[in-house]
């Protein structure tokens, strides 16, 4: 969520800014805006819209703003409701501009110090606070980078700053604390941004900064502060994530285009992984064999539709003898919980920079956990950066914000792990050939579910004008009911439920009638009689039942009442892989008929940089 892009350079930095915003529009944001010092008068402009990146752009075509130096921002509102004076940037004393992600915390407390000293508030934000708060400080020591390392020492929250001042026309600031930020380098101009991609037209150089860095950017260079203010040498990296626009093809969104190219990543994400029958442990890291051998159990934690990774995953674990917890990322350090000898702590994350996920990953080095994971698809991110092995999805970039292909491939990698650490708990060579033979067959059985594309459309007509919808899944088939159900509910605004089918008697029966549509998955598996047994509980109440079934499955219902699409005979080992495709489908399509913007849903971002 937000996003932030700033420049230096001897040209005008407009247009490289309002590109870089662009290129951050599928991190979900509410306003727009800009601020550059023109050489021309040596003041300060800005502009701001609420709204579209499009819309920052009609303006500026009526009202130019230029200069060498500028910051820019799209706002996910968190303090104050989207609309043009809490947009960033901030501006204090017309001197000084601040864009902020982020959460400051004692936001309150500052502002009432601020207020006591004379300064006025515009906005209900708490970055505001920030921009008067450097304004302060510069006034006394007139250098702008002591400016920003006073006020953030002040600061207690997460946040990534971009900071000019009119009267330190030399240096753009950027600060950096729970949230991320990257210094990208050129030829005599520098910049900022919270995403490589931003900066992809200008440069593919770039440095991190890490947690307390304060960097100082010039035209011709830059240097960074360490968190006690020491000169520190972070490594440029060359980000391949960086090279190119991301388009969507003949696809009328970017959610459609990734979720047909789920094949080919899941090819990708495979490559070089396993070879004739077996998982090749070093794709872990070389350190991975032997501290695998150490693994007595495992603890993983994600939040949303990783979460949901996380959940299958328990189930393949665990029935290869491997112990295993699953718990929601932003739950798991407001608890006191106990650290079992020997457990690997796993961490799920499509952008890497989850703040709960990043929280509770350093919350677990600190309680002892003999190693970490970073399951994630962004090689530059912060988990990558700071787990003991990482392993990447592969998934390319994801723009649309409900996640598909970063999901699908996700498991895939849980399914490798899962297959590794069983070999360690009794499973055979010729067991874990043929549980690595049905991953090669994955992507072959995935596109044979798309070819279902047509009629999934046809059935999202009866979801057009509902309102509810309930999913059933048992088993491994239970998470992925609980994220059919999410995607349903991000992109098409229906509310939408799934439980346990076995659940149905306790409760969930109770709404239960012909405006509910009950939907289910249906692979050929150990538990299918039980299921078949819950949705004629669904159908004697009324239910109207949307199926979606392994082909070799005797459903055994008929009727008006029942719609079922057949799939492919799918090994039930990949089977919640496969079963995903549809259920993304049906989200997809019902969210067309709806129409809702389907890539950018109401409310929701792609990167949840804050708690």
């Amino acid at each position: 969520m937000c996003g932030i892009v700033g420049a230096i350079a001897e040209r005008n930095v407009t247009p490289i800014l309002l590109e870089g915003l662009r290129r951050l529009e599928y991190r979900g944001y509410d306003s727009a805006g800009i601020v550059t010092l023109d050489n021309r008068d040596d003041q300060l402009h800005r502009l701001r819209t609420v709204g579209k990146v499009q819309m920052l752009a009609d303006r500026l075509r009526q009202e130019p703003v230029r200069g060498p130096l500028g910051i820019a921002h799209t706002r996910w509102a968190t303090h104050g409701e989207p609309c043009e004076r809490n947009a960033h940037p901030h501006v204090s004393s017309d001197a000084v501009a601040v864009v902020h992600n982020g959460i400051i915390e004692n936001y309150r407390e500052l502002k009432e110090e601020l207020l006591a000293a004379g300064y006025c508030f515009e906005s209900e934000t708490d970055t505001e606070v920030v921009a008067h708060l450097i304004d302060r400080h510069f006034r006394e020591t007139r250098q702008l980078l002591t400016a920003v390392q006073q006020a953030v020492a002040q600061l207690t929250g997460a946040y990534s700053l971009g900071v000019i001042c009119r009267d330190d026309p030399e240096r753009l600031i950027a600060a950096r604390a729970g949230s991320p930020l990257v210094v990208g380098v050129g030829i005599e101009e520098h910049f900022i941004a919270s995403d490589v991609f931003a900066l992809a037209p200008v440069t593919q150089t770039f440095a991190f900064l890490e947690e307390g860095d304060i960097a100082e950017v010039r035209r011709d260079g830059f240097t960074i502060y360490d968190r006690q203010g020491q000169e520190a040498e972070r490594p440029l990296s060359y980000s391949s994530q960086a090279v190119g626009a991301v388009g969507k093809g003949n696809y009328r969104h970017f959610m459609l285009k990734e979720i047909f190219e789920q094949p080919v990543v899941v090819a990708e994400t495979l490559e070089g992984r396993i070879h004739q029958g077996r998982v090749l442990e070093d794709s872990f890291g070389p350190e991975a064999a032997a501290l695998f051998d150490q693994i007595q159990g495992v603890h993983i934690i994600a939040c949303g539709t990783s979460y949901h990774a996380g959940l299958i995953a328990r189930y393949w674990l665990e029935n290869l003898g491997v112990p295993c917890t699953v718990e929601v990322a932003s739950e798991y350090r407001y608890r006191r919980g106990v650290t079992p000898p020997h457990t690997l702590f796993v961490c799920i994350s499509q952008s890497g920079e989850t703040a709960d996920t990043l929280a509770a990953l350093r919350a677990a080095k600190e309680r002892g956990y003999v190693a970490t994971l970073a399951i994630c698809n962004v090689a530059e991110s912060s988990l990558v950066r700071e787990a003991t092995l990482t392993m990447l999805t592969r998934a390319g970039r994801e723009i649309g914000v409900a996640s598909t292909k970063a999901f699908m491939t996700q498991l895939v990698v849980l399914r490798l792990l899962a297959l590794m650490l069983g070999r360690r708990y009794g499973l055979s060579a010729m067991e874990e050939a043929a549980l690595v033979d049905d991953l090669a067959r994955l992507p072959k059985a995935l596109d044979e579910a798309l070819a279902l594309n047509g009629a999934i459309e046809r059935l999202a007509e009866h979801f057009a004008d509902k309102r509810h919808a309930l999913f059933l899944g048992r088993g491994p088939q239970y998470p992925i009911a609980m994220e059919g159900a999410l995607k349903l509910k991000e992109i098409s605004y229906i509310h939408a439920e799934a439980y346990p089918a076995g659940e149905l008697k306790h409760g969930p029966l109770a709404l239960v009638d012909s405006d509910m549509p009950v939907v289910c998955v249906l692979p050929k598996d150990g538990l299918l009689e039980k299921v078949l047994s819950n949705l004629q509980e669904v159908r004697a109440r009324g239910g109207v039942l949307f199926l979606f079934a392994d082909r070799e499955v005797d459903i055994g219902l008929g009727g008006v009442d029942t719609h079922v699409l057949s799939l492919g005979a799918v090994p039930e080992s990949i089977a919640p892989l496969v079963f995903t495709v549809p259920l993304q489908l049906l989200a997809y399509h019902v969210a067309i008929l709806k129409g809702t913007d389907v890539d950018q849903p109401r409310n929701l971002a792609k990167s949840v940089t804050v708690e």
